[in-house]
């Protein structure tokens, strides 16, 4: 994320609850990720998994960015 996006975002944190369930979730993504990334070899089913947790990741972070635009939209 770009530095202001990340400044917006600590702003309306503690204001928006559905702004932060979405960065939490993002972030339980990224470990995930970041966890299957430290392995030197996936199964198939964790190959799989990690595809859904990348596209749940992806699309989280829409929705984040949505919740940005609308409020700088307001501004």
């Amino acid at each position: 994320m770009e530095k202001w996006d990340e400044e917006l975002i600590a702003r309306l944190l503690p204001h928006d609850e559905e702004l932060r369930k979405q960065v939490a979730a993002h972030r339980k993504y990224e470990e995930q990720l970041e966890e299957f990334n430290r392995r030197p070899y996936l199964t198939t089913e964790e190959a799989m998994e990690k595809k859904r947790i990348q596209k749940l990741k992806l699309a989280g972070r829409d929705k984040i960015e949505a919740i940005l635009a609308r409020y700088r939209q307001q501004s």
